[in-house]
Protein backbone atom coordinates (compact mmCIF):
# COMPACT_ATOMS: atom_id res chain seq x y z
CA UNK A 1 0.00 0.00 0.00
CA UNK A 2 1.29 3.42 -0.65
CA UNK A 3 1.66 6.12 2.54
CA UNK A 4 -0.12 9.49 2.04
CA UNK A 5 3.40 10.93 0.73
CA UNK A 6 3.34 8.38 -2.02
CA UNK A 7 0.19 9.32 -2.94
CA UNK A 8 0.61 13.07 -2.75
CA UNK A 9 3.50 13.28 -4.29
CA UNK A 10 4.16 10.70 -6.95
CA UNK A 11 0.59 8.78 -7.29
CA UNK A 12 -2.03 11.56 -7.67
CA UNK A 13 -0.23 13.50 -10.68
CA UNK A 14 -0.16 10.10 -12.49
CA UNK A 15 -3.83 9.50 -12.26
CA UNK A 16 -4.88 13.21 -12.88
CA UNK A 17 -2.27 12.86 -16.17
CA UNK A 18 -4.58 9.56 -17.17
CA UNK A 19 -7.70 11.16 -16.37
CA UNK A 20 -6.61 14.28 -18.34
CA UNK A 21 -6.12 11.86 -20.97
CA UNK A 22 -9.36 10.67 -20.89
CA UNK A 23 -11.58 13.39 -20.18
CA UNK A 24 -9.83 16.31 -22.17
CA UNK A 25 -12.99 18.84 -21.47
CA UNK A 26 -15.98 17.12 -20.67
CA UNK A 27 -17.56 13.66 -20.43
CA UNK A 28 -20.05 14.51 -23.33
CA UNK A 29 -21.77 10.70 -22.78
CA UNK A 30 -22.48 11.40 -19.16
CA UNK A 31 -23.09 14.76 -19.04
CA UNK A 32 -25.66 14.21 -21.70
CA UNK A 33 -27.70 10.86 -20.00
CA UNK A 34 -27.04 12.32 -16.46
CA UNK A 35 -27.17 16.56 -16.10
CA UNK A 36 -27.57 16.75 -12.94
CA UNK A 37 -26.08 15.01 -9.47
CA UNK A 38 -27.72 11.57 -8.64
CA UNK A 39 -26.38 9.23 -5.91
CA UNK A 40 -25.98 5.58 -7.51
CA UNK A 41 -24.08 2.64 -6.79
CA UNK A 42 -22.08 0.31 -9.05
CA UNK A 43 -20.85 -3.27 -8.12
CA UNK A 44 -17.07 -4.15 -8.88
CA UNK A 45 -16.91 -7.67 -10.14
CA UNK A 46 -14.12 -10.41 -11.03
CA UNK A 47 -14.50 -11.81 -14.27
CA UNK A 48 -10.99 -14.47 -14.36
CA UNK A 49 -9.26 -15.89 -11.47
CA UNK A 50 -6.44 -14.40 -10.13
CA UNK A 51 -4.40 -11.81 -7.78
CA UNK A 52 -6.29 -8.99 -6.66
CA UNK A 53 -4.18 -5.83 -6.63
CA UNK A 54 -4.74 -2.26 -7.32
CA UNK A 55 -7.53 -1.47 -4.51
CA UNK A 56 -5.81 1.94 -3.22
CA UNK A 57 -5.20 3.32 -6.85
CA UNK A 58 -8.44 2.15 -8.04
CA UNK A 59 -9.97 4.06 -5.33
CA UNK A 60 -7.92 7.41 -6.00
CA UNK A 61 -9.47 7.73 -9.47
CA UNK A 62 -12.58 8.29 -8.10
CA UNK A 63 -11.62 10.24 -4.58
CA UNK A 64 -9.55 12.74 -6.98
CA UNK A 65 -12.51 13.57 -8.64
CA UNK A 66 -15.10 13.65 -6.17
CA UNK A 67 -13.79 13.40 -2.27
CA UNK A 68 -17.29 12.46 -1.27
CA UNK A 69 -16.94 9.10 -3.09
CA UNK A 70 -17.29 6.02 -0.91
CA UNK A 71 -16.50 2.34 -1.00
CA UNK A 72 -16.83 -1.03 0.36
CA UNK A 73 -14.16 -3.62 -0.37
CA UNK A 74 -14.74 -7.49 0.20
CA UNK A 75 -10.93 -8.44 -0.72
CA UNK A 76 -7.50 -6.87 -0.52
CA UNK A 77 -4.65 -6.53 -2.50
CA UNK A 78 -2.96 -10.16 -2.66
CA UNK A 79 -5.75 -12.24 -2.20
CA UNK A 80 -6.94 -15.14 -4.49
CA UNK A 81 -9.68 -13.58 -6.50
CA UNK A 82 -12.28 -16.01 -8.48
CA UNK A 83 -14.39 -15.97 -11.47
CA UNK A 84 -17.85 -14.08 -10.84
CA UNK A 85 -16.44 -13.07 -7.34
CA UNK A 86 -18.12 -9.63 -6.20
CA UNK A 87 -15.13 -7.39 -5.32
CA UNK A 88 -17.04 -4.26 -3.79
CA UNK A 89 -19.14 -1.82 -4.24
CA UNK A 90 -18.70 1.75 -5.22
CA UNK A 91 -20.87 4.85 -4.16
CA UNK A 92 -21.74 8.21 -5.03
CA UNK A 93 -22.32 11.02 -7.91
CA UNK A 94 -23.38 8.51 -10.90
CA UNK A 95 -21.32 11.13 -13.36
CA UNK A 96 -18.58 10.22 -11.44
CA UNK A 97 -18.75 6.65 -11.38
CA UNK A 98 -19.41 6.61 -15.27
CA UNK A 99 -16.44 9.32 -15.60
CA UNK A 100 -14.04 7.58 -13.34
CA UNK A 101 -14.96 3.91 -14.49
CA UNK A 102 -12.38 3.50 -16.90
CA UNK A 103 -8.99 4.92 -15.62
CA UNK A 104 -9.77 3.17 -12.60
CA UNK A 105 -10.42 -0.32 -14.24
CA UNK A 106 -7.48 0.22 -16.27
CA UNK A 107 -5.12 0.62 -13.54
CA UNK A 108 -6.73 -1.72 -11.44
CA UNK A 109 -6.84 -4.24 -14.78
CA UNK A 110 -3.06 -3.86 -15.10
CA UNK A 111 -2.03 -3.94 -11.78
CA UNK A 112 -4.07 -7.67 -11.12
CA UNK A 113 -2.68 -8.95 -14.14
CA UNK A 114 1.02 -7.96 -12.90
CA UNK A 115 0.34 -9.81 -9.99
CA UNK A 116 -1.44 -12.81 -11.27
CA UNK A 117 1.55 -13.57 -13.68
CA UNK A 118 4.18 -12.57 -11.58
CA UNK A 119 2.55 -15.05 -8.74
CA UNK A 120 2.09 -17.91 -11.26
CA UNK A 121 6.51 -17.65 -11.82
CA UNK A 122 6.89 -17.20 -8.54
CA UNK A 123 5.37 -20.19 -6.89
CA UNK A 124 7.82 -22.11 -9.79
CA UNK A 125 10.63 -21.13 -7.87
CA UNK A 126 9.31 -22.51 -4.62
CA UNK A 127 11.79 -24.14 -2.53
CA UNK A 128 14.24 -23.03 -4.24
CA UNK A 129 17.12 -20.21 -2.71
CA UNK A 130 16.29 -17.96 -5.96
CA UNK A 131 14.92 -14.30 -5.33
CA UNK A 132 12.34 -13.61 -8.44
CA UNK A 133 13.16 -9.92 -9.23
CA UNK A 134 11.44 -7.55 -12.02
CA UNK A 135 13.47 -5.16 -14.49
CA UNK A 136 13.12 -1.36 -16.05
CA UNK A 137 10.76 -2.89 -19.26
CA UNK A 138 7.83 -0.93 -17.41
CA UNK A 139 5.37 0.71 -19.19
CA UNK A 140 6.19 4.19 -19.41
CA UNK A 141 4.45 6.08 -16.20
CA UNK A 142 3.48 2.96 -15.02
CA UNK A 143 6.37 1.44 -13.14
CA UNK A 144 5.55 2.74 -9.78
CA UNK A 145 1.98 0.51 -10.00
CA UNK A 146 3.94 -1.76 -12.06
CA UNK A 147 6.84 -2.77 -9.70
CA UNK A 148 3.84 -2.66 -6.75
CA UNK A 149 2.13 -5.53 -8.53
CA UNK A 150 5.24 -7.28 -8.78
CA UNK A 151 5.48 -7.64 -4.59
CA UNK A 152 1.65 -7.72 -4.20
CA UNK A 153 2.47 -11.22 -6.33
CA UNK A 154 5.05 -12.14 -4.50
CA UNK A 155 8.16 -11.12 -6.34
CA UNK A 156 10.82 -8.55 -5.58
CA UNK A 157 11.87 -5.26 -7.07
CA UNK A 158 15.67 -4.95 -8.96
CA UNK A 159 16.71 -1.68 -8.95
CA UNK A 160 13.60 1.32 -9.42
CA UNK A 161 15.63 3.74 -11.60
CA UNK A 162 18.42 4.98 -13.00
CA UNK A 163 19.78 6.72 -9.84
CA UNK A 164 19.12 3.44 -7.67
CA UNK A 165 22.69 1.65 -8.25
CA UNK A 166 25.05 0.30 -10.75
CA UNK A 167 24.57 -1.54 -13.65
CA UNK A 168 26.99 -2.05 -16.06
CA UNK A 169 25.52 -3.56 -19.39
CA UNK A 170 27.11 -4.46 -22.67
CA UNK A 171 27.12 -0.82 -24.08
CA UNK A 172 28.07 0.61 -21.06
CA UNK A 173 31.08 -2.18 -21.27
CA UNK A 174 31.31 -0.82 -24.69
CA UNK A 175 31.16 2.72 -23.92
CA UNK A 176 34.32 2.07 -20.83
CA UNK A 177 36.49 -0.07 -23.39
CA UNK A 178 36.19 -3.38 -20.93
CA UNK A 179 34.42 -5.04 -17.94
CA UNK A 180 37.52 -3.79 -16.03
CA UNK A 181 37.81 -0.34 -16.94
CA UNK A 182 33.80 0.03 -16.59
CA UNK A 183 34.25 -1.67 -12.90
CA UNK A 184 36.86 0.39 -12.30
CA UNK A 185 35.47 3.74 -13.18
CA UNK A 186 32.24 2.44 -11.42
CA UNK A 187 33.90 2.13 -8.38
CA UNK A 188 35.48 5.69 -8.37
CA UNK A 189 32.40 7.71 -9.45
CA UNK A 190 29.75 5.82 -7.47
CA UNK A 191 28.67 6.30 -3.67
CA UNK A 192 30.43 3.68 -1.83
CA UNK A 193 27.12 2.30 -0.76
CA UNK A 194 26.26 1.57 -3.82
CA UNK A 195 26.67 -2.57 -5.10
CA UNK A 196 28.30 -2.74 -8.57
CA UNK A 197 26.75 -5.34 -10.77
CA UNK A 198 28.44 -5.88 -14.26
CA UNK A 199 26.78 -7.84 -17.14
CA UNK A 200 28.31 -10.36 -18.49
CA UNK A 201 28.14 -13.10 -22.19
CA UNK A 202 30.81 -15.64 -21.53
CA UNK A 203 33.18 -17.19 -19.51
CA UNK A 204 35.61 -14.17 -20.28
CA UNK A 205 33.67 -11.68 -19.08
CA UNK A 206 32.45 -13.74 -16.28
CA UNK A 207 36.49 -14.31 -14.97
CA UNK A 208 36.80 -10.05 -15.98
CA UNK A 209 34.43 -9.25 -13.84
CA UNK A 210 35.69 -11.28 -10.78
CA UNK A 211 38.89 -10.37 -10.65
CA UNK A 212 38.06 -6.63 -11.11
CA UNK A 213 35.74 -6.65 -8.07
CA UNK A 214 32.00 -6.75 -9.38
CA UNK A 215 29.62 -7.03 -6.24
CA UNK A 216 26.72 -8.61 -8.38
CA UNK A 217 27.36 -10.91 -11.99
CA UNK A 218 24.73 -10.70 -13.60
CA UNK A 219 24.65 -13.86 -16.71
CA UNK A 220 22.73 -12.67 -19.32
CA UNK A 221 21.26 -14.97 -22.10
CA UNK A 222 23.91 -18.15 -21.08
CA UNK A 223 22.82 -21.12 -21.31
CA UNK A 224 22.24 -23.98 -18.31
CA UNK A 225 25.63 -25.27 -18.90
CA UNK A 226 27.35 -22.06 -19.27
CA UNK A 227 25.61 -20.93 -15.76
CA UNK A 228 26.94 -23.88 -13.92
CA UNK A 229 30.36 -23.31 -15.20
CA UNK A 230 30.08 -19.89 -13.82
CA UNK A 231 28.48 -20.42 -10.37
CA UNK A 232 31.41 -22.85 -10.14
CA UNK A 233 33.97 -20.36 -10.96
CA UNK A 234 32.69 -17.21 -9.11
CA UNK A 235 32.21 -19.42 -5.97
CA UNK A 236 30.38 -17.15 -4.24
CA UNK A 237 32.79 -14.11 -4.90
CA UNK A 238 30.01 -12.45 -6.20
CA UNK A 239 26.02 -12.92 -6.08
CA UNK A 240 24.70 -14.19 -9.56
CA UNK A 241 21.71 -12.66 -11.72
CA UNK A 242 20.47 -15.14 -14.61
CA UNK A 243 18.66 -13.04 -16.97
CA UNK A 244 17.45 -12.95 -20.75
CA UNK A 245 14.15 -13.80 -21.88
CA UNK A 246 12.94 -15.58 -19.04
CA UNK A 247 9.28 -16.74 -18.73
CA UNK A 248 7.34 -18.61 -16.69
CA UNK A 249 7.52 -20.86 -19.57
CA UNK A 250 11.08 -21.75 -18.93
CA UNK A 251 12.19 -20.19 -15.50
CA UNK A 252 11.82 -24.15 -14.16
CA UNK A 253 14.56 -24.92 -15.76
CA UNK A 254 16.71 -22.96 -13.74
CA UNK A 255 16.00 -23.50 -9.99
CA UNK A 256 19.03 -26.15 -9.58
CA UNK A 257 21.22 -23.88 -10.28
CA UNK A 258 21.24 -22.00 -7.13
CA UNK A 259 21.89 -19.10 -8.27
CA UNK A 260 21.00 -15.60 -6.01
CA UNK A 261 18.45 -14.22 -8.32
CA UNK A 262 16.74 -14.22 -11.65
CA UNK A 263 14.89 -11.41 -13.10
CA UNK A 264 12.73 -11.29 -15.54
CA UNK A 265 11.27 -8.56 -17.56
CA UNK A 266 8.05 -10.52 -18.91
CA UNK A 267 6.43 -10.08 -15.04
CA UNK A 268 5.94 -6.32 -16.55
CA UNK A 269 6.00 -6.06 -20.38
CA UNK A 270 4.42 -9.55 -20.98
CA UNK A 271 1.69 -10.15 -17.96
CA UNK A 272 -1.91 -9.33 -19.75
CA UNK A 273 -4.31 -7.71 -17.85
CA UNK A 274 -6.97 -9.23 -15.68
CA UNK A 275 -10.50 -8.89 -16.65
CA UNK A 276 -12.29 -7.03 -14.24
CA UNK A 277 -15.51 -5.10 -14.68
CA UNK A 278 -18.22 -2.28 -13.03
CA UNK A 279 -21.50 -3.92 -13.40
CA UNK A 280 -25.06 -2.70 -12.33
CA UNK A 281 -25.00 1.05 -12.05
CA UNK A 282 -28.47 2.11 -10.68
CA UNK A 283 -29.79 5.00 -8.68
CA UNK A 284 -30.02 5.28 -4.83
Amino acid sequence: MFDNATLKLKVDPLILGALDEDITSEDVTTNSVMPKKQLGEVDLICKQDGVLCGIQVFQRVFTLIDENTEFEFYAEDGKDIKKGELIGKIRGDIRVLLSGERTALNYLQRMCGVATYTRNVAKLLEGSRTTLLDTRKTTPNNRIFEKYAVRVGGGSNHRYNLSDGVLLKDNHIGAAGSVTAAIKAAKAYAPFVRKIEVEVENMDMVREAVEAGAHIIMLDNMTHDEIKEAMDYIAGRAEVEVSGNVTKENIAALTDLGVDYISSGALTHSSPILDLSLKNLHAI
